[in-house]
């Protein structure tokens, strides 16, 4: 499996990197959500936990695999600018959720 970045901006108001990438995997299978963003922090020196994957689409056949994702600066930035539904997708909604509850003592 190989990672090609294709394009990345940076966004100094929302603090964050946006990458447009590619995912070569002939022969397999589409990669989870998971491994996609261990590849991308890896790439990008970043920790996962500030990595969101948005999109993701495999081209039907041809065993590539184009995407959308943001590297923050943090993971408080993330889950604070992030839609639900997105930070859900990503695991850090629920872990979010979690953690304050124990904070309040639930």
């Amino acid at each position: 499996m190989e990672l090609k970045i294709l394009d990345k901006k940076q966004n100094e108001l929302l603090s964050r990197i946006e990458v447009d990438f590619e995912l070569s995997h002939p022969n397999e299978q589409t990669p989870k959500r998971e491994v996609v963003r261990d590849m991308i922090a890896k790439e990008l020196k970043a920790s996962k936990e500030t990595v969101i994957l948005d999109s993701m689409a495999t081209e039907f056949g041809l065993g590539t695999t184009k995407g959308y994702a943001k590297v923050y600066t943090s993971k408080e930035k993330a889950v604070e600018t992030e839609r639900d539904h997105i930070l859900k997708r990503n695991k850090l909604f629920e872990k979010e959720k979690k953690e304050e509850k124990k904070a309040k003592g639930e």
